[in-house]
């Protein structure tokens, strides 16, 4: 279920939301590979092309909804817990990257397992609608000297329509795949610049600590300097004082024994 309530700013709501559209995209990534095997079998059928259809659609718009979340992550305010919130963000584009690379590779393989059917029904069509390649000129179907002209042609007719609109279903498939595909790889760049542009702001925060932690270390030392340089003034002071009573003393006493001689 894809979250309706508006994009929320909460770090730790960003990261539950994000963990749980990759579990989704994990488990529903299994359910495309196991309709991928599939193809081409005898279990191949519409309904099953319209589960896989269905299921990539799933995936690629929850891929899409997580990329928004990773980035509304990643564009948080600043907090003094930016290193703790790097390593869960690494953490989450690490699972988000592995299991996109999961989906894109089935996505590849159902792609080549559809281009692999188109060229067999192009040539099936070749062998048993009667056109090999140098009788098949401008769709004008050259008739065999066994067969009537007009059963020749009806018969490469029908054949050709039913073929037709195969080749024409799975080629749409197949583009959309490739769309899809594309999809994927513009999410990879954003997750790359996502791990970039954090670790450029990590290494900011932690220049300014640690320019801050030098300033505060340097007026540490300042003012316990400063402090010694005031003890030892008051101590002088406080001698000075002393010294000056003690005169003041003597030069009393002195006045005292000449006044009374």
């Amino acid at each position: 279920m894809s979250y309706q309530s508006g994009t929320p700013r909460d770090p730790n709501q960003l990261a539950q939301i994000i963990s749980s559209n990759i579990q989704k995209i994990t488990q529903q990534t299994s359910g495309i590979q196991r309709i991928v095997n599939q193809l081409g079998t005898p279990q191949d059928t519409t309904e099953l092309r319209q589960q896989l259809q269905q299921k990539q659609l799933s995936v690629n718009q929850l891929a899409k909804e997580t990329d928004r979340f990773m980035k509304e992550f990643g564009s948080l305010p600043v907090t003094t817990e930016q290193r703790q919130r790097k390593i869960q963000k690494d953490r989450l584009v690490n699972d988000f990257s592995n299991t996109l690379a999961i989906f894109q590779k089935i996505q590849r393989q159902a792609a080549q397992k559809e281009k692999e059917f188109v060229a067999r029904v192009r040539a099936s069509s070749r062998v048993s609608g009667g056109f090999p390649d140098d009788g098949f000129k401008g769709g004008n179907v050259l008739p065999s000297e066994s067969e009537p002209p007009s059963y020749v042609q009806t018969q490469a007719d029908a054949i050709t329509e039913e073929d037709l609109m195969l080749i024409k279903e799975r080629e749409t498939t197949i583009r959309q795949l490739e769309s899809d595909i594309l999809d994927i790889n513009e999410i990879f760049k954003d997750l790359g610049m996502m791990i970039h542009e954090q670790g450029d702001t990590i290494d900011s925060i932690e220049a300014n600590v640690e320019c801050a932690d030098v300033h505060v270390q340097s007026a540490t030392q300042q003012l316990a300097r400063a402090a010694d340089y005031q003890r030892k003034s008051r101590k002088k002071i406080c001698i000075l004082v002393v010294v000056l009573v003690i005169l003041a003393v003597v030069i009393g006493l002195i006045i005292w024994a000449s006044l009374r001689k």
